[in-house]
């Protein structure tokens, strides 16, 4: 099989399709426009979220037997039309769930103590401390939206450090239910956490999940975690939420669009507001981005390819 690497990866699997016997040609830095110029002349692909696999590109892809997705969140891949090709689509959610899950409690550390801002100030010699006062994560009601690899792990955490946990997935059940965690049955049930945390994927049900009327149902003001996906979250409520302190403040991961030289005029004013909160800690979808995940996403995907 001819197999396209379309990103940067662990070693480990271009060398293991080799070992396989496959023909490996590995382009980290390929655009979606050189892909679709090339496509026809792979029987595998190797993707993460910069290459869309739409229709249009998967009837170019004559010889294409199977794609695997680096990562979980299928919401660049038409599955289904690739299915209904023959062609194989595999993931790898669980490779990077410890990474996500870790990196949503840094965040969330960060926000509460005032850690990044305490950072700046001790650089410029201010010294204030009780003004960087924070609160305990192991104090609060914690929500959990999304049950799935990332949310499991991160209600162990959660637990782990004391947190009450109200996680709600209506796609998963589970057994470990006791005081200071509850399966909630329908979303209001998470309205009086202190902080929600963000798990699920994206779809025509998710996005915009967290909108003007979620936020205002909250009983009182909260604070928000985006580490799943971008447009699950509305922006513009959003902000506006952060102003009105309604949402006290916020960890973002991932962005609605996280092309900074594609804003719009108006996206461009939204973020250039954003960026200048400082109860605000902002990464560059990085949550899944660890050594050691980069090299279990790979062993995940050497061991489902066939």
């Amino acid at each position: 099989m001819k197999i396209l690497i379309t990103d940067d990866v662990h070693p480990c699997l271009p060398e293991g399709f080799i070992s396989m016997g496959h023909q490996v040609v590995w382009l980290p830095e390929i655009s979606l426009a050189e892909v679709h110029e090339c496509v026809q002349d792979y029987e595998g692909l190797v993707v993460n979220t910069k290459i869309r696999i739409d229709k249009s590109l998967a009837d170019k892809a004559m010889r294409l037997r199977i794609v695997a997705r680096l990562g979980s969140g299928m919401d660049t891949i038409d599955v289904p039309y690739l299915h209904s090709k023959g062609i194989k689509v595999i993931s790898t959610p669980e490779a990077n769930s410890t990474a996500v899950a870790e990196h949503t409690v840094g965040m969330a550390l960060n926000l509460l103590r005032n850690i990044s801002r305490a950072d700046s100030q001790v650089r410029k010699d201010i010294w204030k401390r009780e003004e960087n006062r924070g609160s305990e994560l192991g104090s609060m009601r914690i929500g959990v939206l999304g049950l799935g690899h990332v949310g499991k792990k991160l209600v162990d955490l959660l637990l782990a450090f004391g947190a009450t946990v109200v996680a709600y997935d209506p796609y998963v059940a589970l057994e470990k239910q006791s005081d200071r965690f509850i399966q909630a049955d329908r979303p209001g049930q998470l309205s009086n956490c202190r902080l929600i945390s963000l798990h699920v994927n994206l779809t025509k049900e998710t996005r915009h999940m967290v909108d003007k009327e979620f936020i205002e149902k909250m009983e009182a003001p909260f604070y928000l975690v985006n580490t799943s996906r971008g447009p699950v979250v509305d922006t513009l409520a959003l902000l506006d939420a952060l102003q009105t302190g309604k949402i006290l403040g916020a960890c973002l991961d991932v962005f609605e669009n996280e092309r900074p030289n594609s804003y719009t005029p108006q996206e461009q004013d939204i973020y250039n507001r954003l960026h200048k909160m400082e109860n605000l800690v902002l990464s560059p979808h990085i949550a899944g981005w660890t050594h050691e995940s980069k090299e279990r996403i790979a062993r995940s995907v050497l061991g489902q390819w066939s």
